[in-house]
C-alpha cells in the first residue's frame, strides 16, 4: 500500500508540476507494482489521471493559466484521435500495447531532456495544431497516456502560449482525452460481459494524486523547470528501456 500511495503521490506532483508525465508513471504503478492486467490498466490510468488533471487544472483557471480557445482547437481534435486510438486497441494483445507505450516512455524522455527553447511564434496555424492533435490523441487512446508530455511542447511550438499557459493548457486537455478514452475502454469491456475495474483501488490513487497535483501547482513556480524536466526526463529514459525488454520479451 505504501508503494501505491507514494506512486500516486509522484503522478499527481508531475501533472502539477510539468503539466505531464501522469500516465507514463500511472500505467507501470498499475501494471508492474500492483499487478493489473494490462489492458485494465491502461483503461484505469486513463479515469485516475483524467481525475487527477482535473484538479490542477481548476487551480490553473482560477490563476487564468488556461487558454481555452486553445483548449478547444486541440482538445477536440484529439478527443476524435483518443476515440480512434481506443478502439484501435482491440485488435493487439496488452503486451503489444506495453510494447508500444514503452516506445512511447522513450519519446517522452527525449522531450523531457531536451532544452527547452523560449518560444517565438506570432502566427497560430490551427490546421497544423490539429493535426497534431489528433496524432496525440491517437496515442493517449491506444497506450493509455494523457499526452501531457507532447501536449505541452506541441502547444509551445505551435500555440504561441507561454510554458505556464501550456501546462494549464495541457491539463484541460488531458481531461478531454481521459473521458474520451476511458469511455471507449469502457464500452468495448463491456462487450466482454464485464467491467473489470477495482474502483476502490482508482479511488485511492485519483485522491491521493489530485491532492500531489494540488501542491505540485503550487512547487511550479517556485522549482527551475528545466531541471526538473531533465531529472523527469532520465527516469522515463531507465523505465521505457526496461518496460521495453520486458514486453517485447512477453510478445
Amino acid at each position: 500500500m505504501l508503494a501505491i500511495l507514494l506512486g500516486a503521490i509522484v503522478i499527481g506532483l508531475s501533472l502539477g508540476i510539468l503539466g505531464s508525465g501522469g500516465s507514463i508513471l500511472t500505467v507501470p504503478l498499475l501494471t508492474y507494482v500492483i499487478g493489473r492486467p494490462p489492458k485494465v490498466a491502461i483503461a484505469e490510468s486513463l479515469l485516475i489521471v483524467g481525475c487527477i488533471a482535473a484538479t490542477g487544472a481548476l487551480r490553473l483557471h482560477r490563476e487564468g493559466l488556461i487558454d481555452w480557445s486553445k483548449v478547444g482547437w486541440f482538445g477536440l481534435p484529439s478527443m476524435a484521435g483518443t476515440y480512434l486510438g481506443a478502439m484501435t486497441s482491440q485488435y493487439v494483445s496488452g503486451t503489444t500495447q506495453l510494447a508500444v507505450f514503452a516506445v512511447v516512455m522513450l519519446l517522452a524522455s527525449v522531450f523531457m531532456l531536451r532544452p527547452y527553447k523560449p518560444n517565438t511564434i506570432t502566427g497560430i496555424s490551427v490546421f497544423k495544431l490539429s493535426v497534431v492533435a489528433i496524432c496525440v490523441g491517437s496515442i493517449a487512446g491506444f497506450v493509455g497516456v494523457g499526452g501531457g508530455f507532447l501536449i505541452v511542447p506541441a502547444l509551445l511550438a505551435t500555440a504561441g502560449v507561454s510554458m505556464r499557459q501550456a501546462i494549464g493548457t495541457s491539463l484541460a486537455i488531458i481531461v478531454m482525452q481521459s473521458l474520451v478514452g476511458f469511455s471507449k475502454y469502457s464500452w468495448l469491456f463491456l462487450q466482454s460481459g464485464e467491467l473489470p475495474y477495482d474502483w476502490l483501488l482508482i479511488a485511492v490513487i485519483a485522491v491521493v494524486g489530485a491532492v500531489g497535483s494540488v501542491f505540485g501547482v503550487r512547487l511550479a513556480a517556485a522549482l527551475p523547470q528545466h531541471q526538473l524536466k531533465r531529472g523527469f526526463g532520465a527516469l522515463l529514459l531507465v523505465m521505457g528501456l526496461s518496460i521495453f525488454f520486458s514486453a517485447i520479451g512477453g510478445i
